[in-house]
């Protein structure tokens, strides 16, 4: 059984392992999973050294939190860290037909979503999470998209999470996201922890350089990079993959074709790249990657641990595949495993 490094977050307690298991895709993002297909996934993210578990009430209407749950009850409960989400909460509606595609997932439209950001939802959302999963507690509770209900997460959410995180109902707190501008905001005026990015610190895009991840370095707050290969693009370039769920469009193809030859000049296989990337930077605790299948989480842990050489990294820089301001993990420090 492979051994991963741990880095703790911020100034909780909680120490995640440098790869997480995300568990969208168990929660049949897009395409349906099977129960055995999504506990041989954790079964071999386990083995391959993974010990940090993120899902989330979204994912497949709390489809995920089940099968986390259960794949993950016969584990010792101190070895591992999970983490959920809050601000959406679900509402059963009988007789409802049809499915959850629209919401990109393949399950039956048997709840619906309300946003909830107010502290009586906080408490809600996280007694309905433990039910689902079968926990007494969670390591990670994350503000889950607040971007058009800000100023209720700042005011209502947050200080609901810090009275848990206070009585011990979860260790951690953090807030999720797909733009790097609103965490900005919660890594100055709050005391959260860290801060799942998604889609915003990759090859691809390195909008999370400018502020947020400084201001997470000045204020000893952790970051979570999640949506390495955007989606699909950077794990596997073709005209057909998406960038951040949609069709890539031509000039990013492009570019990801163009690392690519570069990764494989080196032989490099560009998703090791693209994972391996984000450690360069020192508020980077770990990298989130999404895993529908036991191969997939195998992959994941080899990329990993694949080499990749400082030259390569020279090279991208050289040619204006990344900013010249991007650190990479051989920046001056001992490459990242």
């Amino acid at each position: 059984m492979t051994t991963l490094r741990r880095n703790r977050l911020g100034r909780s307690s909680v120490a995640v392992t440098e790869l997480a298991f995300g568990a969208a895709a168990i929660g049949n993002l897009f395409t349906p999973v099977d129960d055995a297909q999504a506990e041989e996934a954790v079964e071999a993210a386990w083995q391959a050294g993974v010990r940090y578990f993120d899902t989330a009430p979204h994912y497949g209407l709390g489809l995920s939190e089940h099968r986390l749950g259960e794949a993950l009850r016969s584990r010792p409960r101190s070895e591992y860290v999970l983490s959920t989400k809050v601000g959406r909460i679900l509402e059963p509606t009988p007789g409802a037909g049809g499915d959850d595609l629209a919401n990109g997932f393949a399950v039956p439209a048997a709840h619906r979503r309300r946003w909830d950001f107010s502290a009586d939802g906080v408490r809600r959302s996280i007694e309905e999470s433990l039910n689902r999963l079968d926990l007494d507690r969670i390591d990670i509770a994350y503000l889950h998209d607040p971007d058009d209900h800000a100023e209720q997460a700042l005011d209502q959410a947050y200080p609901a999470l810090h009275r848990l995180r206070d009585e011990g109902v979860i260790g951690a707190i953090g807030i999720g996201m797909n733009q790097a501008e609103l965490p900005t905001r919660f890594v100055h005026e709050t005391e959260i922890d860290v801060v799942l990015l998604a889609g915003r610190y990759s090859l691809l895009d390195q909008r999370g350089l400018a502020e947020l991840l400084p201001a997470a370095s000045a204020r000893g707050v952790g970051v979570v990079v999640g949506g390495v290969f955007n989606s699909g693009l950077l794990a596997d370039p073709s005209p057909d993959a998406t960038f951040d769920y949609a069709a890539a469009p031509p000039e990013l193809v492009a570019r990801a074709f163009e690392l690519q030859e570069v990764c494989g000049r080196y032989g490099v296989p560009l998703r090791a790249a693209a994972l391996q990337f984000p450690f360069g930077h020192p508020a980077v605790t770990g990298v989130l990657v999404g895993l529908r299948s036991a191969g997939q989480a195998a992959d994941a842990a080899a990329m990993l641990r694949h080499p990749v050489p400082d030259a390569l990294w020279d090279e991208l820089r050289a040619l204006g595949l990344l900013p010249t301001g991007a650190p990479t993990p051989g920046d001056g420090s001992e490459e990242q495993s």
